[in-house]
């Protein structure tokens, strides 16, 4: 959803107009109260509880729509593109008109979630520190082995139903086969073990009894401890014998099988009959498990599916710390704009994914750097810049620093900047919609 114009009814007949522009706008020289009563007005004309004014929005399925709330009279919403009224659409329980319901939100979570502030950013969140580990990543790499984790999966999957069969199914077998050749080496070793140790400890037990009789009792424990050490030797070969064999076990249950010849039996020579299938499977099976080696050496326990889904903010916030690095910024700052900027990703990302529905809304920026260091700044913004492609963005903020940095971008014509023309004004009027694009009367 993008924002498209907001009017604020004032009352004597006087109104606050805003047009946004569709990716970036930046209204500037507001205070910390102002910021608050437009953040308010944003969410609540969206909301059920907000009378006075209108505002024009886009969705991402692209109907243009009108919310009208006039003071005292019935609230309507209307597909401006079509010309009809569709506020039955947006009816919430009460019979209110009240789009965030629609998408399993409240007035309080959506405005929590689509403003961000200072706070918001210096808080760390586990997506972010996902993002962060990933980022840190070379990204050439890094995708390359992602592309082909996600390559060789599908070419399983895909060989494993032509094959009748599924990819689960050879990963039991592989499991089995691993399970049994395990046993049999405990088995070999132990069988091994054993005949050994049976001779020793009888050599030992047998001349135990003359030293005791003829030299000393004391002297015979250098007989009898040797024997018990090697018994319990043979003991603990044993277990490591039972264990496997409990392991290889519990894998032919979970095949429906009862014993290793019986799963060959049923299962191989059902699922795997053909021997050239069989072959090409596991050939199948151990390039994806490479592949899934190389990326959990990379990027540990992070899923591959998340990173790829991800992988728009990864990639920003990787360009954040590459720009952080060439600043060659000392002391704290080294990673702070690294730091802030993965966790302003995670919250561009949680706007775009905020309806129930996957319905995408703006960011609203509660002048999130004004305590940062000027240094820290320009990655971030450039951040914001580059984000503003995927989604719609507005900065509120009475920073001189990113008031400066606005107006120069805005020559390029990729963001807005709405700043106070006359102080001594308090109102627009709604006509005067030219000027509200590049201005905001205070």
């Amino acid at each position: 959803m993008r924002y498209e114009r907001l009017v604020i009814d004032a009352g004597e007949d006087k109104t606050f107009a805003l047009d946004f522009h569709p990716r970036l706008t930046v209204v500037t020289g507001v205070g910390r109260l102002e910021r608050e009563g437009l953040m308010s007005d944003l969410v609540g004309t969206l909301s059920s509880n907000r009378s006075g004014g209108a505002l024009e929005v886009t969705d991402d399925r692209g109907r243009h729509l009108a919310i009208f709330r006039p003071t005292g009279k019935r609230h309507l919403v209307v597909d401006i593109d079509e010309g009809t009224e569709v506020t039955a659409r947006y009816r919430n329980d009460k019979g209110e008109v009240d789009l965030l319901s629609n998408e399993g939100l409240d007035q309080l979570t959506a405005k929590r979630r689509m403003r961000v502030t200072g706070a918001d950013l210096t808080t760390r969140t586990q997506s972010a520190e996902l993002i962060h580990r990933l980022a840190s990543c070379d990204q050439a790499i890094l995708w390359k082995v992602a592309e082909r984790v996600h390559t060789t999966e599908v070419q399983l999957a895909r060989m494993a139903e032509d094959a009748g069969t599924a990819p689960e199914d050879l990963q039991m077998v592989e499991s089995i086969e691993r399970h049994h050749a395990e046993f049999e080496r405990a088995q070999a070793g132990h069988e091994k073990v054993r005949r050994l140790t049976f001779m020793l400890a009888t050599l030992c037990a047998v001349a135990a009894v003359p030293i005791a009789m003829f030299v000393a009792p004391l002297y015979s424990l250098g007989a009898i401890v040797p024997a018990s050490i090697i018994t319990i030797y043979s003991f603990l070969m044993w277990r490591r014998m039972e264990t496997a064999r409990e392991a290889e076990q519990s894998a032919l249950e979970k095949a429906g099988a009862s014993s290793y010849l019986g799963f060959h039996l049923q299962r191989v020579n059902t699922l795997l009959s053909s021997d050239q299938t069989r072959r090409q499977l596991m050939s199948s099976a151990d390039a994806h498990r490479e592949a899934s080696y190389s990326w959990h050496a990379m990027a540990g326990d992070v899923p591959v599916n998340w990173a790829l889904e991800h992988r728009d903010d990864i990639v920003s916030a990787a360009r954040v710390r590459v720009r952080a690095d060439r600043s060659a910024i000392t002391g704290r700052a080294d990673d702070l704009p690294s730091v802030l900027g993965e966790e302003l990703v995670v919250r561009l990302a949680d706007a775009r994914r905020l309806g129930s529905s996957g319905e995408s809304f703006p960011l609203v920026l509660d002048d999130p750097f004004v305590d940062f260091d000027s240094s820290v700044k320009p990655a971030l913004l450039e951040l914001l810049g580059e984000s503003s492609h995927r989604q719609q963005i507005l900065f509120l903020t009475d920073d001189p620093d990113v008031a400066a940095w606005a107006r120069l971008e805005a020559l390029t014509g990729a963001l807005a900047v709405v700043e106070p023309s006359n102080p001594n004004r308090t109102v627009i009027d709604a006509t005067d919609s030219a000027s509200s694009q590049s201005r905001l009367a205070i």
